[in-house]
């Protein structure tokens, strides 16, 4: 369906303007998706993105400043996610030894699993979206979509 079709609009847009909203629409239809996947096990999708990374530190640890910098979403409220993340004791938060300031999160085994359960079930709602494209296409769309990010 094309974006002027979705967002019903007669007004003739200019490609960048059209681009930007078919990347915004895309983008909320694939997090509507990821949710409905994430949903029966009560994770939001930040909190998923925190224990792969956790999952991706092959039990060592990760301060808050690391797992910060790998989240998808930057602006996520890191803190808040642990925290909400050792409450369904899917991670440990420690002090690290040699700096009592320094926070260590660790990924729990009951954080493994759910991760190992739900791995399949994320692959293949990304393949869902890959149905429609070749592999040419999806290499040329993920192409695009850096070389579109990277401009600014």
């Amino acid at each position: 369906m094309r974006i002027e079709e979705i967002i019903k609009s007669n007004v003739a847009m200019e490609d960048a303007k059209k681009v930007v909203l078919n990347i915004m629409v895309t983008q909320n239809v694939i997090a509507e998706k990821f949710n409905e996947v994430l949903k029966p096990y009560d994770l939001s999708g930040e909190q998923y993105n925190v224990l792969r990374i956790l999952r991706g530190q092959k039990g060592k640890a990760a301060n808050m400043c690391v797992i910060q910098e790998r989240m998808i979403a930057k602006n996520s409220n890191t803190t808040r996610l642990i925290d909400k993340l050792l409450l369904k004791d899917l991670v440990t938060r420690e002090v690290c030894p040699e700096n009592r300031r320094k926070i260590e999160v660790f990924i729990t085994e009951k954080g493994l699993q759910l991760l190992k359960e739900l791995d399949p079930k994320v692959l293949e709602n990304e393949k869902i979206f890959a149905t429609n494209l070749t592999e040419k296409e999806l290499i040329e769309l993920n192409t695009l979509l850096e070389k579109y990010r990277n401009l600014i």
